[in-house]
């Protein structure tokens, strides 16, 4: 089965092309230049790569969510329009599940260096602004909790009452905030993954044998949190000045 998987979840992000639970090749994007602008250009050339066709998919992955608010609708629009146009399932996969299986992938290696060997709980924690992570927890490769927006210190200070001890923290987000968790654990790992397009790839073909096709337009954004659209229109906050909503 030939997979085209994108991910818009981060400023950066990427596209991959999978078969069979095989990566045939991947593109990191140029953070310079929004999604806007890029797709579905990245797509088709990654494509024209390696000589094939929109129509030769069979099906569409896409990271839903949670992360940038534009850039994931930009992604499952583009995704959903291509798959409609061209009669093929497409399925949304969580950027945070798609983190911990960059991450569990990269360390189940047996040659993989000592500091990268598998552990048990791995945070994944994505930049949510505003002072906030997107959050969750996985242990022995099955969520722990589910995703939420906090404060990384509320966050840390919950696991600690729960006598939650992470040995690894993956994502923009825990490499933003690293003094916070070193300030709870010295000795504690911080990574950054892989491009995740490979992962969402991988995880879509999976949820595909499992759950069945769906159709495009069933696929929603994992929001986690509200837009500060939303929030600045109920008065829920009050952005600085000069700062547009997500």
């Amino acid at each position: 089965m030939l997979v085209l998987a994108l991910d818009t979840t981060t400023r950066q992000g990427s596209v991959a092309l999978a078969r069979d639970g095989g990566s045939l090749a991947i593109y990191a994007g140029d953070a310079a230049v929004t999604h806007g602008v890029r797709l579905p250009g990245d797509l088709v050339r990654l494509l024209d790569a390696h000589g094939l066709r929109i129509a030769d998919v069979e099906l569409f992955a896409v990271a839903a969510g949670p992360g940038s608010f534009t850039g994931m609708r930009i992604g499952i629009a583009t995704m959903q329009g291509l798959a409609l146009a061209n009669g093929k399932p497409l399925v949304g996969i969580s950027a945070l599940d798609a983190i911990h299986e960059a991450v569990s992938s990269q360390r189940s290696v047996s040659s993989a260096p000592a500091d990268l060997r598998p552990v048990r709980e791995i945070a994944v924690w994505m930049d949510a602004q505003r002072g906030q992570v997107f959050s969750a927890l996985y242990k022995d490769g099955a969520l722990l909790e589910p995703a939420l927006a906090d404060k990384p210190a509320d966050i840390l200070a919950r696991w600690a009452h729960r006598k939650i001890r992470t040995a690894l923290f993956a994502g923009d987000g825990a490499l933003f905030y690293q003094s916070v968790i070193r300030d709870a654990d010295p000795e504690v790992g911080i990574i950054e993954p892989p491009p995740l397009a490979p992962s969402i790839a991988a995880l879509g073909e999976a949820a595909l044998r499992a759950r069945g096709a769906s159709t495009p337009d069933e696929i929603r954004p994992i929001y986690v949190r509200r837009s500060d659209a939303e929030l600045v229109r109920d008065g829920k906050t009050v952005l600085p000045v000069g700062t547009a909503p997500e």
